[in-house]
C-alpha cells in the first residue's frame, strides 16, 4: 500500500512495498529514495522534496501507519471534501479557478461529516441544488505553506450525480471564473491545464 503526497506537482510516495506504480521512479536521477525511518530521515525527505532539482520521492517502511504518523506530525492537517459530478448526459462538471481547471471542494466545517462537507461545497461553488453522492472515489494529499505553517490538505473525493436540468453559477468569491460540463471524450482538453491530484480523481472514476 502507499500514500501519495504532492509537493506542488511532485509526488512523494509513503509506502510499505514498491508497487508497480512506484517502481519507475526509483530509476530517475531526480528522485529521492529513503528506507530508514527516524526523526532525521523524515526531516531530510521533507527538505529534499522542496528542492527544485528533486521531482519525486519514495519513502519505504514496513509499517505504513507508523510512517504516515511520523510524516503527518510535521504538518498542520486540514480536511476537505469535494466531488466529481456527472449528469444525465455522461458529462463531468469542471470549474476554472485562478486559471486552472479544477473540481469543486472545500474545507470541513466543525460539526459536519466529510460527506456533508463535500455536498455542501459542491453546491456552494457551482450553484447546483440537487447533488447526491454515488460512492467514495479516493483521498488525495497536497502540501502548501500558509505563512510559517506547513499545511497538508487531505481531500476526500466522491463520485456524485446531479440529475435533471439544473442551472450552474460560479462562486466568484472563491475565485471561480467558469463552469463547464465536459463530455468524457473531451476531458483531455482540460487535463492539460489542471493539478496532478485532479488527474488522479478523474482516473479513479475510470
Amino acid at each position: 500500500m502507499y500514500i501519495k503526497i504532492y509537493f506542488d506537482d511532485k509526488p512523494l510516495f509513503l509506502c510499505d512495498a514498491i508497487e508497480s506504480v512506484i517502481e519507475p521512479f526509483l530509476h530517475h536521477d531526480d528522485a529521492v529514495f529513503i528506507d530508514e525511518l527516524d526523526v532525521h530521515t523524515v526531516k531530510a525527505m521533507l527538505h529534499e522534496m522542496q528542492l527544485e532539482k528533486v521531482h519525486a520521492g519514495v519513502f519505504l517502511h514496513d509499517n505504513l501507519d507508523e510512517l504516515k504518523k511520523a510524516f503527518f506530525k510535521k504538518f498542520t492537517v486540514i480536511q476537505a471534501g469535494g466531488g466529481l459530478v456527472s449528469n444525465d448526459n455522461n458529462e463531468y462538471l469542471l470549474i476554472l479557478r485562478r486559471g486552472k481547471w479544477d473540481l469543486p471542494k472545500g474545507k470541513l466545517d466543525e460539526g459536519e461529516t466529510i460527506e456533508e462537507c463535500a455536498v455542501r461545497e459542491v453546491q456552494e461553488e457551482t450553484g447546483l441544488k440537487n447533488v447526491e453522492i454515488v460512492k467514495p472515489l479516493l483521498i488525495t494529499y497536497h502540501t502548501y505553506h500558509e505563512g510559517t505553517k506547513f499545511v497538508l490538505k487531505e481531500s476526500h473525493w466522491y463520485d456524485m450525480f446531479a440529475g435533471g436540468e439544473q442551472a450552474t453559477k460560479p462562486q466568484t468569491e472563491e475565485d471561480i471564473e467558469q463552469i463547464v460540463w465536459a463530455p468524457v471524450q473531451e476531458l483531455v482538453k482540460y487535463t492539460t491545464n489542471t493539478f496532478p491530484n485532479i488527474t488522479d480523481v478523474l482516473q479513479a472514476k475510470e
